[in-house]
């Protein structure tokens, strides 16, 4: 009874991680997305992330004005990417993103990662 009792619970045991680990840490998709990054804040209550959001254009004016749009909204984790967003806020950025399954309260709001941003020109 005991072996039995054992290698049922190694079993669940390996089975949670697994799926903690699929559901919180696995990147289901990662690439890029361009637009003009329209927000940037520190934010939160008990664990505090830093929160974006990019609004990608479909049409665009010839006085760089956004007509068409859609909002991306993305945590960064990173201390430095953070720095480069808070200087570059009011421009067209592309950034790259890592969606993973689940979000984690101190990793951010959205399941979309940022790792890094870049100026388009």
């Amino acid at each position: 009874m005991k072996k039995f009792f054992f290698w049922g619970l190694a079993v669940v045991v390996i089975v949670l991680g697994l799926f903690i680990y699929w559901k919180y840490f696995f990147t289901y998709s990662e690439g890029n997305r361009a637009g003009l990054l329209q927000k940037f804040s520190y934010r939160g209550t008990i664990f505090k992330t830093y929160e974006g959001e990019l609004v990608m254009s479909s049409v665009q004016s010839n006085k760089e004005v956004v007509l068409a749009s859609e909002k991306f909204l993305f945590s960064v984790e990173n201390q430095k990417v953070a720095d480069k967003f808070n200087q570059i806020q009011g421009y067209i950025v592309v950034v790259h993103y890592k969606e993973k399954n689940g979000k984690l309260p101190w990793r951010g709001e959205s399941k979309y990662i940022v790792d890094s941003v870049s100026i388009q020109h």
